[in-house]
């Protein structure tokens, strides 16, 4: 009787790398198909196999990934391609060279190799995070069927980062439930719920569902948990294939054992395939993993079981040293193992032989079909239904978010009063027309400013949003609508605690028609503030150069508004500035506000006995260049900059999520 699995070896000078496939002749994943591992006498790797996989469903589809001669090259600005596209003048760095391998389900496949060697990118690409233009529909195949886009790819496989891109507000079941509530649109409530809960118990979470996921600077939960809920983000729909960069890394021993032997046993339940990339594995974790390739400079020096490793190393003459396992030793001789000959990097017993792939359009096809009609189906769901658990998540997110909402509320209440002590019950005369003026030109330079606090919430948040948005939870328009919507009354609250103490405590304008709109204009100065601040989050890398930017916007904003310069004294190649600034808008309606019902009130008298007036409220709206009521006019340009700033941080997050491969 044959043995249940063979090893090809081309025949010298044969071209392997341009015509080679590996090809199994079943599509299936049956228990006769998978590799028996024996060890030699002479092993330095002694352990015990984990159980046998149980057998398959007959109604489980399951994928086998094949990749056939993947290289891709690196640009001078960091794009991504083809090797196969056109040559361009520039040099370009060679990422994967000539990379082949199978994945088959129910299995774990190793990616492993030095710091630099195309890890991730070998895993991004076949995750189908790169542009079509990047994508070589020649080089990777679904159960014999050529992979066209990545977009199907994108459609089939879980992708688990390396980082753990979470929300840290949120608690476990409320992150898993956001998720299942994006990605599983087609499902009842109820459904939604008994998928948390069922993937909560396999991924050993269910007794940390109620706690905060957390940070750094949150406490939540450990790092080992924290990636479990990485995986089960990503896992919610159910993927076939799942693919993880470095689902070890930061974790400690106990941890990192733990996550792969939650793999282990999710590839042999669920006949899953998965491939994830590690940074040499303990001899514990070894055992749950089925296939390694190794990689060197781009460039596959072995494909095959961790004995098939053991052998070739023992057939080149080296001898392993107890203390360390086969792929340990194989690192530190990788150079030797590169330069090896072809046949006995591709020695796998997993697989039957190596020929080129036969392409079935039936039930293959059929597969991959079937797939992207599902997620066609998952993201048929109106931009309302985003809209709302958006909104919902941006309010449990706002609430709990203590500082911001204890900072905004304490900045309004201290500056009201605060201003209000200092400018209490001011007098009507010539004096108080300039105190009045400061006053108006500090609470302006107090409100926008006071919305800096939410830039690291908007920064934290925005990777999230990247990975959310890339993979098609939500559109970025739906998130903006959402982000306005929560904001809208939590910063009109605002406006009232600052605007009630300082109006009546200075003695204003003691008309009501007057107080009512000075408080809506502090709401829109809050509004516009808060939207240029998402602007700039949207453009700056980090909290330091977006603070810093802010700082020299608004500080260009205040110099311009009229305020310190008359706008005729202004250099006219700076002129511009004066036209854009926020502080001249909202000033020129405060102060429309306050004198345009008092313009035949005299501020200030000739002689005592008020025979001659020599200031009215006319003439301080004239000394403003105010002869008309343009009051509504500039509130109408208050929120077009409102508008304005949260398209454009729209369309800048639209950009970078379609570029992120995250």
């Amino acid at each position: 009787m044959a043995s249940p699995c063979t090893t090809y070896h081309p025949s010298p000078g044969s071209p392997e790398d341009d015509s080679m496939m590996l090809f199994s002749t079943s599509t299936s994943c049956s228990p006769a198909k998978k590799s028996t591992r024996t060890h030699s006498n002479s092993s330095s790797f002694n352990s015990s196999s984990p159980p046998p996989p149980p057998q398959p469903s007959p109604n489980n589809k399951t994928y086998e990934l094949r990749i056939r001669n993947l290289s891709y090259t690196i640009s001078p600005n960091g794009s991504i391609f083809s090797s196969l596209m056109k040559k361009s003048t520039k040099p370009k760095t060679s990422i994967l060279k000539s990379v082949s391998f199978v994945a088959g389900c129910s299995e774990i496949l190793a990616i492993v190799g030095p710091s630099g060697t195309g890890k991730s990118t070998l895993l991004r690409v076949i995750s189908g995070r790169v542009s079509d233009k990047e994508f070589d529909p020649k080089s990777i195949y679904l159960n014999d069927h050529a992979i066209t886009s990545p977009a199907q790819l994108r459609n089939i496989c879980g992708y688990v980062a390396q980082e753990d891109n979470l929300l840290p507000l949120l608690t476990v079941k409320e992150t898993l439930m956001f998720s299942a509530k994006f990605r599983l649109r087609g499902m009842s409530p109820k459904e939604r719920e008994e998928r948390v809960e069922s993937l909560m118990q396999e991924l050993g979470l269910d007794h940390v569902a109620d706690n905060f996921v957390g940070d750094e600077e949150n406490r939540g939960i450990s790092g080992g948990e924290r990636k479990r809920v990485s995986i089960g983000v990503d896992m919610i729909h159910d993927p076939p294939i799942l693919l993880l960069d470095e689902p070890t890394s930061g974790l400690d021993s106990s941890s990192a054992l733990q996550v792969i032997e939650l793999l282990s046993s999710m590839a042999k339940t669920k006949q899953r395939t998965i491939i994830l990339s590690i940074h040499q594995p303990s001899y514990r974790i070894l055992q749950y993993i089925s296939n390694l390739l190794i990689l060197s400079h781009g460039s596959v020096v072995h494909y095959g079981s961790l004995e098939s490793l053991e052998e070739n190393i023992s057939r080149m003459g080296y001898e392993i040293p107890i203390q360390l396992n086969p792929l340990e030793f194989a690192m530190e001789i990788i150079s030797v193992l590169e330069n090896q000959e072809p046949h006995s990097k591709y020695q796998s017993c997993s697989y039957l032989r190596w020929k080129e792939a036969i392409i079935q359009d039936g039930a293959n096809r059929q597969v991959i079909d079937q797939a992207k009609a599902a997620a066609v189906s998952n993201a048929r769901c109106s931009s309302l239904f985003e809209i709302a658990v958006l909104c919902s998540r941006f309010w449990k997110i706002i609430y709990r978010t203590k500082q911001l909402f204890l900072a905004r509320t304490m900045q309004a209440l201290v500056g009201g009063f605060g201003l209000g002590s200092v400018y209490i019950k001011m007098r009507n005369d010539e004096g108080a027309v300039a105190e009045r003026l400061g006053l108006f030109a500090f609470s302006l330079s107090f409100l926008l400013s006071s919305t800096v606090e939410a830039l690291p919430i908007y920064l934290q948040e925005r990777r999230v949003i990247m990975k959310e948005a890339s993979r098609g939870a939500y559109k970025i328009s739906s998130y903006m609508i959402a982000n306005t919507i929560v904001f809208l009354p939590f910063l009109f609250a605002v406006a009232i605690l600052f605007a009630v103490p300082v109006y009546w405590i200075v003695g204003l304008n003691p008309s009501i028609t007057a107080f009512v709109f000075f408080t809506f204009v502090v709401w829109v100065i809050v509004l516009m503030a808060s939207s240029l601040v998402l602007f700039l989050s949207a453009v700056s890398p980090d909290f330091i150069s977006g603070n810093s930017l802010i700082c020299t916007v608004l500080g260009a904003f205040f110099l311009f508004s009229g305020y310190f310069i008359p706008k005729e004294c202004i250099p006219k190649y700076w002129l511009f500035m004066y036209f854009v600034s926020l502080y001249r808008y909202p000033l020129d309606a405060l102060l429309t506000n306050e004198y345009w019902s008092l313009r035949n009130k005299c501020f200030s008298w000739n002689d005592e006995n008020h025979s001659e007036c020599l200031l009215t409220g006319n003439d301080v709206l004239k000394n403003r260049g105010l002869d008309k009521d343009t009051r509504w006019m500039n509130i109408g340009i208050m929120l077009a900059f409102f508008v304005f700033y949260r398209v454009i941080c729209w369309i800048i997050l639209a950009r970078k999520v379609s570029k992120t491969t995250i």
